[in-house]
C-alpha cells in the first residue's frame, strides 16, 4: 500500500441529511468498514438491511439530555485524533481500550432553516445548535493523516469510486481537500450561528417567538460565501477574479445560465444593475444597461413594446450592453432582440420559442433569474468594510409634496414617479429625462448637477419637448433646475433639502413648470 493511503475499516456515521447515505454505506459494508451510527441515522441503517454498531456499544455511555450528548466521548475522539504510527499516542489508547475510527461521515443540524421559519421560538433555535458534530468535524479533519471526514452528500459517489478502486483505500490528496471542506463547512456554521443570534436583541423566555432586531447593525461583520465559479478575469485582463455565492439559488450569483460564453466579471456586475432596474416596476419593464448605467429603459403592454422603447431611447450606447427583463421573454420580443449585438439578457424565464430564436447568437448569454431578498450592501475600502441597507426606498404619488405653483398633469406625475425610479440606478450626479415610460436622455456620474443635466439632453436622441427630469439628490442652485427646463422638460421630481429650496421654487414658478419633492434622495456611488 503507497504510504499516502490510508485503508477505511471503521466509519461513524452521524447526519441530518440522509440522501445518498444508504447507497453510500452500502458501498462501505461490501468493502468490509464496519459502521456506526447514532440515532435516527442509525435507524434508517438498520431499516435498509445494514449492520450497523450504536454509538453507545462503541462508548460504554448511553446517549443523554435529549441527544445533547452521546458523540462527545474520549472513545469517540480519542479514536479520531490519535496519531497513528505514535508510540505514546499508540500506548495511550491501548490502555483505555479505544479503538481507530478512520472516517466520519457527518451533516450538521440545518441552524440556518429552523432560524428561517417565523415565528421559530427561541428555545427550538437553540435546540437546533449541533455540538457533537462540529465537535466530530473539526477532530477528523485536524487529524486529516489518518483519518477521512466527510461532510458533503456530493462527494459520496466519488468517494465510493476511489474506495472501490483502492481496496477501501483514501489518498492523501482526498483527505487534505475534505479536511479543507469540513473547517469551511464548520466555519460556516458557526457563522450562521453567530449572525442569527447577533440579531437577538434580548434572551427572552424558551418558549418565546426569537425577535429579530432589525433596527441594528451587526456587532461583528462575518461573511462566509462559497466559490461559486473562478471568472477568467476581472474588470481588466490583468486582474483575477470569481464569483461567490450564498447558494440560494436567487439572484444574478444564482441565476442559470441557457446559453453562451462564460460570463465575465464586468458582465455580471451589469446584469445585476439591469436586472434591479428592471425588478422595480409591477408592469412590463426592460432596462439596457452599459457600465452600470442605463442607456435605454422603458415600461410597455409587452416585453417587445418596452424593449423597443428602451432601445430607440440610445441605440448607439445599446450596442454591446446588457438587458434586464422582469418578464418572460416570449417570441416577439425575443425576434427583435437578436437585431441586436448585447452581450447577455437576464430574465425570469424564456419561451422555448424564444429560446430557438436567441440561439441564432451562440455567444449571447442568457440566464434565467429568480428574485432574490434585498440584503445589506458590503463595500471594501482601504483597511476596512463599509455595510449599508439595500436602497429600497420609494415613494408613491400620495407621497410626494407639490411645492410649485402648478401641480403636475396626470400624465406628467406618472413620468415623474418612472423617472424617478430610473434615477435610482444611475450613479450619481445624476439627472433622467422621461416621457411616457420611456427614458428620453440619461446624465450619469456627472461631478456637477448642472453638468448631469447637459449630459442627459446632449445624449437624448428622442425630442425632449414636453418631457419631465428626475434629480437624484437636490438642486444646490435655481442653474441646474434651469438647464433641465430649457432642454424642454415641463416637470421636475427632485428630493429637496437644499438650504436654497426657496430659490429653486421659485425659479420653477417663473418659468411655469411643475415641480415636486419626494423627501428621500438616491445618491449611487
Amino acid at each position: 500500500m503507497s504510504s499516502d493511503r490510508k485503508k477505511i475499516c471503521r466509519a461513524l456515521l452521524s447526519v441530518t441529511d440522509k440522501t445518498g447515505l444508504v447507497e453510500f454505506a452500502r458501498v462501505l459494508t461490501a468493502l468490509g468498514v464496519e459502521l456506526v451510527s447514532t440515532g435516527g441515522t442509525a435507524r434508517a441503517l438498520r431499516e435498509a438491511g445494514l449492520a450497523v454498531k450504536d454509538i453507545s456499544d462503541l462508548t460504554g455511555f448511553p446517549e443523554m439530555l435529549d441527544g445533547r450528548v452521546k458523540t462527545l466521548h474520549p472513545r469517540v475522539h480519542g479514536g479520531l485524533l490519535y496519531i497513528r504510527g505514535n508510540p505514546d499516542h499508540e500506548a495511550a489508547v491501548a490502555a483505555h481500550g479505544i479503538e481507530p475510527i478512520d472516517m466520519v461521515v457527518v451533516n450538521l443540524y440545518a441552524f440556518e432553516k429552523t432560524a428561517s421559519h417565523p415565528g421559530v421560538a427561541l428555545g427550538h433555535l437553540i435546540e437546533n445548535i449541533d455540538i457533537g458534530g462540529p465537535s466530530m468535524v473539526r477532530s477528523a479533519a485536524k487529524n486529516f493523516e489518518d483519518v477521512a471526514i466527510v461532510t458533503r452528500v456530493s462527494d459520496y459517489t466519488a468517494l465510493a469510486e476511489e474506495l472501490t478502486a483502492s481496496e477501501g483505500c483514501l489518498n492523501r490528496a482526498t483527505r487534505w481537500r475534505l479536511a479543507k471542506q469540513a473547517f469551511a463547512t464548520t466555519a460556516a456554521y458557526d457563522t450562521a450561528i453567530a449572525n442569527t443570534l447577533d440579531k437577538i436583541a434580548e434572551a427572552s423566555a424558551p418558549e418565546a417567538e426569537a425577535a429579530l432586531d432589525s433596527e441594528s447593525l451587526p456587532p461583528s461583520l462575518r461573511l462566509n460565501v462559497p466559490l461559486a465559479m473562478p471568472l477568467r478575469y476581472g474588470e481588466n485582463p490583468h486582474q483575477r477574479a470569481a464569483l461567490y455565492s450564498d447558494g440560494s439559488g436567487l439572484g444574478i450569483a444564482g441565476a442559470q445560465q441557457l446559453q453562451g460564453k462564460e460570463l465575465s466579471y464586468n458582465n455580471l456586475v451589469d446584469l445585476d444593475a439591469c436586472w434591479a432596474l428592471a425588478e422595480e416596476f409591477p408592469e412590463p419593464a426592460v432596462a439596457i444597461i452599459k457600465h452600470t448605467n442605463p442607456c435605454g429603459a422603458a415600461t410597455g403592454a409587452s416585453v417587445r413594446e418596452a424593449y423597443q422603447k428602451a432601445l430607440a431611447a440610445d441605440p448607439v450606447s445599446a450596442f454591446g450592453g446588457v438587458i434586464g427583463i422582469n418578464r418572460a421573454v416570449d417570441a416577439d420580443a425575443a425576434t427583435e432582440m437578436v437585431k441586436l449585438f448585447v452581450e447577455a439578457i437576464a430574465a425570469p424565464e424564456f419561451t422555448p420559442e424564444a429560446l430557438a430564436i436567441l440561439a441564432a447568437k451562440k455567444n449571447l448569454r442568457l440566464l434565467r433569474v429568480r428574485s432574490a431578498p434585498a440584503q445589506p450592501v458590503v463595500k471594501q475600502v482601504s483597511g476596512g468594510l463599509l455595510l449599508q441597507d439595500a436602497d429600497i426606498g420609494r415613494v408613491t404619488a400620495a407621497e410626494l409634496r407639490t411645492v410649485t405653483q402648478r401641480p403636475p398633469t396626470p400624465a406628467e406625475l406618472a413620468s415623474l414617479l418612472f423617472a424617478w425610479r430610473i434615477a435610482k440606478h444611475v450613479k450619481s450626479n445624476a439627472v433622467v429625462y422621461a416621457r411616457d415610460g420611456q427614458t428620453i436622455g440619461v446624465g450619469a456620474g456627472q461631478m456637477s448637477r448642472v453638468d448631469a443635466a447637459r449630459f442627459g439632453a446632449m445624449k437624448a436622441v428622442l425630442p425632449l419637448a414636453g418631457c419631465v427630469a428626475a434629480s437624484d439628490a437636490f438642486f444646490p442652485f435655481p442653474d441646474g433646475l434651469e438647464t433641465v427646463v430649457e432642454a424642454g422638460a415641463t416637470a421636475v421630481i427632485q428630493p429637496g433639502g437644499s438650504v436654497r429650496d426657496a430659490e429653486v421654487i421659485a425659479a420653477a414658478d417663473r418659468l411655469g413648470v411643475a415641480m415636486v419633492f419626494t423627501g428621500i434622495r438616491h445618491f449611487r456611488h
